[in-house]
């Protein structure tokens, strides 16, 4: 920012600047209007050559742009920005170059007044429209590299020139990365109004902006910050105190350091004189759990105590048993550290726009000490040298493993870790040798040992601070003492090492041998750092190697040579030019690790929560965080039961986008030390125990727990119920390594398969060899039923958006083809009840119910009334030996995976219901089954929910991954059903333009409905409101006026047969994005006599609908939002909740919650959908 004539003059850096930390920016903007100094830091070396390597990445873009353009590139010259004759100038030069059509404007000029700004590349596309590309040397989109192209098309808008849809990132790797403008605008226009806003308030104001005025964010890291941190005493000085716990705090009176050291809390015992703030009630905070809360107090307590010598914080040791978990020390232990430059690049640069595989960052030195302080280092100054230092670090290290079967490789932080997963994947090298380095606990990182043992009075847990307690006198700064400086030193090093000059490269010599001083003597500290942590577990009287932990057994086994042999198939997983043949093969591949993956990631983070602190963990899907609890029926036995049981009714609170039902068995946690001990527990962990749960609703369950053999009843509760585990895959892994054994056969061809077409985004393959029939004309059920007649062992997709008749166009395709050609059709879906929905609908479209069937579920009423065969337990094979012709037969992936239900291929067609949900590899498992495949759903409304981490998005719907993140499935892959009979007009128009590209469209038969004195459509509705994370009663009470104001309204509906008909309760939803909001909105209404209503959370609702839908967000603020605000705001749920209505949908919504900056690309999407949503664009 700057002053023109009096007048501010801002930039896309002040936007990028200001989303960082608004504060630093105002107090730059206040050192600039003379009311403070400037802070003057340091250069920043590391920043400078970043600065450097990025012009010459934009060059190497200039050049090509000339090579292939020649004088058609207009290069203009950056003018001084505080010569207003010359900005003109070059504004009016720029906008020529635009109205002569130049193929590629470089150095575009814009200035409106009080913008300016240069835009790096401007290209005319073929159709006449100009897209904006920026250079950056970042391998990957920034948000603020977005907000500059935005400003860059905006003001393109203003001057009238056409501009392109979508705009260019030209990363550092040479990859583009292409966003949409619609994408980004939304935004950009927004933090430019906040920009606009905040400035004006600075230049009215008298002095400096004061640090906590609330008006402004703040980092907490920058050097304007840090002053302001250290100068008041902030409690952002307490080491791990985050920003949010910071505002949470501030609102209960807890401003310094000093305020938290001597809060009062709860049960506590204080020393004499120290009585300080209470916080809330029963000195608690809103929002921060009392544990974390006594830990952070802990560690305010530490760093306010006198130093124990010069420069030696205090410490404490903070779990004495937990010293127990260090292993036992060995001969052969090692104390490993890298360093690397991330800046290093190597490779033939190519095209700059096109790719030019270019690979960046090197880790240069291994280094190592072992017990006895002896170094050892494998250095490497190119990436064969790398993978050279790699293959002989790995060998050092089987080799000692042989000599030494119990050593460890210590190191502090994750970057160790990491890096050696990231440097087998780069170079395809000693990728099993780190994968039984990491499964057989070889790797043990000392940082979060030390996080969960010690508390040190110190504002970081950096090794560097921690050096004064154990270094002793060898404790000492060298030339290089940190990790930048050590990647600063080594690019001049390898630059003197290029000269020749001996001088300069004996220089470069002298500096590398510094940087191995730097590296050895941060080894030397590693292993002194062990060292200390035995010396206090001795003083304790704990010995390393009390506690050994076991990994629960995995259910399945670990990656098989099927896995491997696909693997390889797939080649490089970084390479950007893979084809869609290794992608499908690395699919593949994935598949076989599907489910061990699944497991293995949910017991790792079940065990990880036991020992956690609570706020960590609590909102995390599935959670019920317990707030009290009495026991309805104490431990008892009835009839023949041999385990004594007990009845709990618990309330509480629903972590957000839970979804628990009756019979599911999550496990019950306790406190520590709790009613029992788990064998081999981690010291301090929580027991832990799966129950039953028997009833549920919004803010209260009913649970059964059990009593096992070897314990005595006890009297405690739970304090919180987490995840189930995910169900045993039965005969799902065989089918799947079956399938990917004849994959594997066919290689380098491809077996006939319906999920092959599906991994490889092929279209359907047709035994006529034709395109798919699309006729129109209201013929989808005559076009979808041809095209599955033509299929040759294929699978066919089928897109419908809400109230379009998904499930009648299947019901009515699969009847014609049962009837009238006899074709075996399975069904298969997510749930038991979106499978026998189908089944029910098939009956109704004419089936004959002896033609349908399924077996019951596990816990289902056997004398519920059911339109469709109920088959009895393993009652497949005999109902479809049976049936002469064809039939229906519904199931699960269990079912149809297992050959004593189903023979391979033995059924013409499975229909995967509700696809937009089921997993790729749940499609695989089922598949087996049939000859070809039919996707019926709508990958924009609810997504598939995974437990585990995998290499390739095996867990993606089946559906979703057809599509491909478009948002209509393409005409050559399937058939999108455009025309919904459940929305009015005005109600699918920003329903279409959120989730369907605007090709969604109300059918004609919509026009004949009418609600009194209410018009359709979307209706944005903001209430103001403070705090409220995921509940409001603001917001309640605003949803109970909307209905009150709708009770009575006249409706007609005449093909409903409604005809002036008054709303009544049962024509109105209200949809929740959290359980705490529904049980304040359910007591809300229930208070003003509306019980009838129905309220829930968007699961709860998909296929339901009414005249009125009212969806409320609840949360105040991004700041208040648990799970972030990509849940609150995600697309599909939105969809989903405003697409319930068949007339009018109201958007209840704190405005506050638009005022943020996204930290990803996709969550400028979703801010930018959310805003095009209530702004009415």
């Amino acid at each position: 920012m700057f002053l023109l004539d009096g007048s501010a003059i801002t930039s896309a850096s002040d936007l990028s600047n200001a989303s960082y930390c608004e504060f630093a920016f105002l107090r730059t903007v206040d050192a600039k209007l003379r009311r403070i100094e400037p802070i003057v830091e340091p250069e920043d070396e590391m920043l400078m050559r970043t600065s450097k390597l990025g012009d010459q990445h934009e060059l190497r873009v200039l050049e090509s742009y000339r090579a292939e353009f020649g004088t058609g590139v207009v290069e203009l010259d950056r003018p001084d920005v505080r010569d207003a004759v010359a900005l003109a100038a070059a504004v009016e030069s720029t906008i020529t170059a635009f109205r002569d059509g130049a193929p590629v404007v470089f150095q575009a000029a814009f200035f409106d007044g009080s913008f300016i700004g240069f835009a790096d590349f401007i290209v005319r596309r073929p159709d006449g429209r100009y897209r904006v590309q920026d250079t950056k040397l970042a391998r990957s989109p920034k948000v603020t590299a977005l907000l500059q192209l935005a400003a860059y098309v905006e003001q393109l808008q203003m001057a009238g020139i056409p501009v392109d849809d979508d705009v260019d990132l030209i990363l550092g790797d040479g990859t583009v990365s292409t966003h949409a403008v619609a994408d980004i605008l939304p935004v950009y226009r927004r933090r430019r109004a906040r920009l606009l806003r905040i400035v004006a308030e600075r230049l009215e104001a008298d002095g400096p902006v004061a640090w906590g005025d609330q008006r402004y964010s703040v980092c907490g890291r920058c050097a304007w910050c840090d002053a302001e941190i250290t100068a008041s005493r902030d409690v952002l000085l307490v080491a791990g105190l985050r920003l949010t716990q910071r505002d949470r705090l501030l609102a209960a009176g807890i401003a310094t350091i000093d305020d938290l050291a001597s809060l009062t809390l709860t049960g506590s015992t204080e020393r004499p004189g120290q009585h300080g703030p209470s916080g809330g009630a029963g000195g608690t905070v809103d929002g921060i759990a009392e544990s974390t809360l006594a830990a952070l107090r802990e560690q305010a307590h530490l760093q306010l105590e006198p130093s124990l010598a010069a420069g030696v914080p205090a410490f404490r040791v903070h779990d004495a048993t937990a010293l127990g978990l260090l292993p036992q020390p060995d001969p052969g232990d090692v104390f490993f550290d890298f360093e690397g430059d991330p800046l290093y690049t190597e490779g033939e640069p190519g095209d700059a726009r096109r790719g030019d595989r270019t690979r960046w960052g090197i880790d240069y030195l291994f280094g190592l000490v072992d017990t006895d302080g002896r170094f050892r280092s494998w250095w490497a100054h190119d990436f064969h040298e790398e993978r050279t230092a790699l293959i002989d670090f790995l060998a050092y290290l089987t080799a000692r493993r042989a000599e030494f079967p119990s050593m460890h490789v210590y190191h502090y932080a994750a970057y160790e870790r990491t890096h050696l997963l990231s440097l087998a994947a780069r170079h395809g090298v000693g990728e099993d040798t780190i994968d039984d380095l990491l499964r057989e606990a070889v790797l043990f990182d000392l940082y979060p040992f030390v996080r969960k043992t010690v508390r040190v009075g110190s504002r970081s847990y950096s090794i560097k601070k921690l050096e004064p307690l154990y270094m002793g006198e060898d404790h000492r700064d060298s030339d290089v003492t940190d990790a930048a400086a050590s990647i600063t030193a080594y690019a001049e090093a390898r630059e003197l090492s290029r000269s020749d000059d001996p001088e300069l490269v004996a220089e470069g010599e002298r500096k590398l041998a510094e940087i191995a001083e730097y590296n050895a003597y941060d080894c030397e500290s590693t292993r002194r750092l062990r060292n200390w942590l035995l010396d206090l577990g001795a003083e304790r009287g704990v010995l390393p190697g009390t506690f050994v932990t076991d990994a629960p057994e995995p259910l399945v086994d670990e990656p098989t040579p099927l896995h491997d042999a696909l693997t390889a198939l797939a080649g490089d997983p970084l390479d950007p030019e893979r084809t869609a043949d290794a992608t499908a093969y690395a699919l593949a591949a994935a598949a076989i690790d599907y489910h061990r993956r699944e497991h293995k990631s949910f017991w790792q983070e079940h065990f990880s929560r036991l020992i956690a602190a609570r706020d960590e963990w609590e909102d995390t899907r599935n959670v019920f965080t317990v707030t009290s609890g009495v026991v309805e029926r104490d431990w008892f036995r009835e009839g023949r039961q041999r385990s004594d049981r007990r009845h709990v009714r618990l309330r509480g609170r629903w972590a957000p986008g839970s979804s628990v039902k009756v019979g599911a068995d999550p496990f019950a946690v306790y406190d520590h030390p709790g009613p029992y001990t788990l064998p081999r527990a981690e010291p301090g962990s929580r027991p832990a125990g799966q129950i039953t749960v028997l009833d549920v609703d919004d803010d209260s369950l009913l649970i059964q727990e059990t009593l096992k053999t070897d314990r005595e009843p006890y009297t405690e509760l739970p304090v919180a119920l987490t995840p189930s585990p995910p169900p045993r895959p039965g005969t799902q892994v065989d089918a799947i390594a079956e399938w990917g054994q004849a994959v594997l056969d066919a290689a380098p061809e491809w077996p006939d398969d319906g999920v092959v077409d599906i991994l490889r985004r092929r279209p359907p393959r047709t035994s006529s060899g034709e395109p798919l029939p699309h006729r129109g004309d209201g013929r989808t059920i005559e076009d979808v039923t041809a095209a599955l007649l033509d299929l040759d062992d294929s699978a066919l997709a089928v897109q419908g958006p809400p109230g379009t008749g998904k499930t009648y166009v299947a019901s009515h395709v699969i009847t014609a083809l049962v009837q009238q050609h006899g074709w075996r059709i399975g069904v298969v879906a997510q749930s038991h009840d979106v499978v026998e929905n189908l089944l029910e609908r098939v009956v109704k479209a004419g089936l004959s119910p002896a033609l349908v069937a399924k077996t019951l579920r596990s816990g289902a009423d056997p004398d519920a009334e059911r339109g469709y065969t109920v088959l009895p337990a393993n009652g497949h094979g005999a109902f479809m030996a049976e049936q002469a012709g064809g039939f229906v037969i519904g199931g699960t992936a269990w079912d149809f995976s297992n050959p004593n239900r189903f023979d391979r291929k033995s059924l013409d067609l499975l229909v995967v219901d509700e696809a937009g949900q089921f997993s790729l590899a749940y499609t695989i498992a089922a598949s087996v089954a049939a000859r070809n495949l039919l996707l019926l759903g709508d990958p924009q409304q609810l997504p598939q929910v995974s437990q585990g981490t995998h290499p390739e998005p095996i867990d993606t719907s089946a559906l979703g991954f057809v599509a491909d993140g478009r948002d209509v499935l393409p005409p050559e892959l399937g058939y999108f059903l455009h025309e919904t009979w459940r929305m009015d007009a005005a109600v699918t128009e920003p329903v279409s333009r959120l989730s369907y590209g605007g090709e969604l469209r109300s059918a004609a038969a919509t026009t004949k409905r009418r609600l009194e004195g209410r018009a359709p459509g979307l209706h944005v509705v903001p209430v103001h409101h403070v705090g409220n994370a995921t509940s409001s009663q603001e917001e309640a009470d605003r949803v109970a006026e909307l209905v009150r104001s709708s009770i009575g309204l006249r409706w007609t509906d005449p093909d409903a047969g409604r005809i002036d008909d008054p709303v009544s309760e049962a024509d109105i939803i209200v949809v929740c994005p959290y359980n705490a909001h529904v049980a304040v909105v359910r007591a809300t209404l229930d208070a003003a006599g509306f019980d009838a209503v129905r309220v829930g959370t968007v699961d709860k609702f998909q296929g339901q609908e009414a005249v009125i839908a009212i969806v409320s967000l609840a949360a105040s603020s991004p700041a208040d939002v648990p799970r972030g605000m990509s849940f609150l705001l995600m697309k599909n749920r939105l969809n989903v909740g405003i697409s319930r209505a068949q007339w009018a949908a109201y958007l209840v919504h704190s405005p506050a919650l638009t005022e943020y900056l996204p930290v990803t690309p996709e969550g400028v999407a979703e801010l930018s959908a959310f805003i095009r949503l209530v702004d009415g664009h």
